[in-house]
């Protein structure tokens, strides 16, 4: 019998949202390892530095057994044949990103054979969530507390503050 496959979660995390909790807790329940791969990306200008992003996404999930937290830059396929995984997890909040998810599953097949992406639907609450709304919410002075951790929304605070200082 093969044993139980191992699963990226790949994702910016900027800022981790419940939505990424509620997949990461879901997804340790069907794999027998979960690495939550935070990607690298020079082109992009995240408002939290890796570092602040991998110390959130470990906070978070410091009680869940069969997860690691990792960051990683270059191919996700590539990635995750360097950490014997054959999944890629992904989450669908509605059609668009059901769309793209589509074409990026195409795509990393083609790059390496036996890559299979799972893609579990967002749990009602979140499903409009997404990091780069929260950020907006969170900087135009609103409340986003019920869409992200109660310390992630400290730091985003405290980072808007800085940032606004600067």
């Amino acid at each position: 019998m093969p044993s139980a496959p191992v699963a990226i979660f790949p994702g910016s995390f900027d800022p981790l949202t419940n939505g990424h909790l509620d997949l990461i807790v879901r997804g340790s329940r069907l794999f027998s390892r979960i690495v939550v791969a935070i990607l690298v990306n020079a082109d992009k200008r995240p408002l939290f530095t890796i570092d602040e992003r991998l110390a959130m996404v470990r906070e978070a999930t410091a009680d869940i057994a069969n997860i690691e937290i990792d960051s990683f830059s270059g191919l996700l396929v590539e990635y995750a044949a360097r950490k014997d995984a054959n999944v890629l997890l992904r989450g669908l909040r509605g059609i668009a990103d059901y769309e793209i998810e589509r074409e990026m599953a195409a795509i990393n097949r083609r790059l390496r054979a036996g890559i299979e992406t799972v893609c579990l639907m967002a749990s009602e609450p979140h499903l409009y969530v997404s990091s780069r709304r929260v950020k907006e919410i969170a900087g135009l002075g609103g409340d986003v507390s019920g869409f992200v951790p109660a310390f992630v929304t400290k730091r985003l605070r405290a980072k808007l503050q800085e940032k606004d200082s600067i």
